[in-house]
C-alpha cells in the first residue's frame, strides 16, 4: 500500500528489533553510561556540571532512539511525511541537544593528563580540522538535503535498505558535524565568530525554500514505487515549515550566545579598571620617606655588627682593628 495512514498504536508500540537496531541501541546505552561516568568522576572532584547539560545529551540520545528505533522508523520506507520528520530528527533536533550538551569538554574535564593531551591531538588534527571547518560542514548539510531529497537517490535509497541505514547515520553524523559547530561550545580548531554563525544559519533559509517549494509543489511523486503525490507534497510542507522554525530557533540561541559573551566581557573589563584603579590609588597613598631620608643613612657611619664584622661574628682568622 502507497503511503500507508498513520496509527498511534503503530507509532508506541512498532519498536525495532532487527540487527541493525539493536546494535544502535546498543552504542546508544553506551554514550549514556559514558557520559553519565564523566558527570560522576567529575563531582568526586568537587566540580559542578550543569544539570541542562547532561538534560541536553540525554535528550539528544532519547530523539535517536524515536527516530530510528520506535514506531517512526516502522513507517521510514512507506509514509514520506513521517520519514521527513525522521530526518529532522536525526539532522536537526538531535544533534542540537548533544552539541549543546559539550561531551568533549565533559570528557576533557574528567580525564586525566595523558587522555586529556589524545583528545586535544585528535580535535587539532588536519582531518578533523578540514571535515569541522565551518564551510565544509554547512555545504555537507545543505548538500546532504538537497542531493537527498531532490535527486534519484531517494528512491535508490529505499530500494536497498543497508544504504538507507547508512543515510540515516549520514544524516546525524553532518547534522552534529554542523550544529557542532554553529551551536556547540566544545574545543575546536575552529572559533567562527557569531556574525559568521548566523551566516551559516542564513544560508539555510532559501535551501530550504527550495526544497519546501519542490516537494510541496510537486507534481508526481518523489519515490512513485513508495509514497503517493499528496503524501510528497505533505512531507515536503513539513520540511519547509519546521526547517525554517529550526533555523529561527538556532539564530535566537546564536543571538542570546552573543549577548552573553559580550556581557562577560564587559564585566571582565570592569573587574580589570577596577583592579587597575585600586592599586594605583594604593601606590597615590602610600607613604613618602624624605628626599633626604635615603642620602642619610647613606652617610652615616656603617656599624661593623650589621656588616658581620664585630661582636664575635668574625670570620676565624681576622681580628678587629682599633685605630
Amino acid at each position: 500500500m502507497l503511503s500507508p495512514p498513520i496509527s498511534a498504536h503503530q507509532l508506541l508500540t512498532a519498536w525495532q528489533h532487527d540487527p541493525v537496531s539493536l546494535v544502535a541501541a546498543a552504542v546508544e546505552l553506551a554514550l549514556v553510561v559514558w557520559y553519565l561516568a564523566g558527570v560522576r568522576r567529575l563531582a568526586r572532584r568537587g566540580r559542578h556540571w550543569p544539570e541542562w547539560r547532561t538534560a541536553g545529551f540525554l535528550a539528544g540520545i532519547a530523539t535517536v532512539v524515536i527516530a530510528v528505533q520506535s514506531g517512526v522508523a516502522s513507517y521510514d520506507d512507506s509514509n514520506f511525511t513521517v520519514h521527513v520528520v525522521q530526518h529532522l530528527l536525526l539532522m536537526n533536533v538531535a544533534p542540537i541537544f548533544l552539541a549543546l550538551s559539550a561531551p568533549m569538554t565533559l570528557a576533557l574535564q574528567a580525564s586525566g593528563r595523558p587522555t586529556q593531551q589524545r583528545l586535544l591531538s585528535i580535535v587539532h588534527h588536519p582531518v578533523v580540522a578540514f571535515v569541522t571547518h565551518p564551510l565544509v560542514v554547512a555545504a555537507l548539510a545543505y548538500a546532504t538535503m538537497i542531493g537527498y531529497f531532490l535527486t534519484p537517490f531517494y528512491n535508490f535509497s529505499l530500494e536497498h535498505p543497508v544504504v538507507h541505514d547508512l543515510t540515516h547515520l549520514h544524516f546525524l553524523i553532518s547534522g552534529c558535524l554542523f550544529w557542532w559547530v554553529v551551536l556547540g561550545k566544545d574545543p575546536s580548531r575552529w572559533r567562527p565568530s557569531y556574525p559568521v554563525k548566523l551566516g551559516l544559519l542564513a544560508v539555510g533559509i532559501p535551501v530550504t525554500a527550495v526544497l519546501g517549494v519542490a516537494l510541496s509543489q510537486a507534481r508526481t511523486s518523489i519515490a512513485p514505487h513508495f509514497h503517493t503525490v499528496t503524501d510528497t507534497r505533505a512531507g515536503g510542507s513539513i520540511l519547509w515549515i519546521f526547517g525554517e522554525l529550526t533555523t529561527l530557533v538556532a539564530m535566537g540561541v546564536v543571538l542570546y550566545q552573543w549577548l552573553s559573551f559580550d556581557e562577560r566581557e564587559q564585566l571582565r573589563a570592569d573587574r580589570r579598571a577596577d583592579r587597575a584603579a585600586a592599586e594605583a590609588a594604593e601606590t597615590r597613598d602610600r607613604p613618602r620617606l624624605p628626599a633626604n631620608a635615603g642620602s642619610a643613612e647613606e652617610s652615616a657611619p656603617a656599624d661593623p655588627g650589621r656588616l658581620g664584622l664585630g661582636g664575635g661574628n668574625l670570620p676565624a682568622g681576622i681580628t678587629e682593628q682599633h685605630p
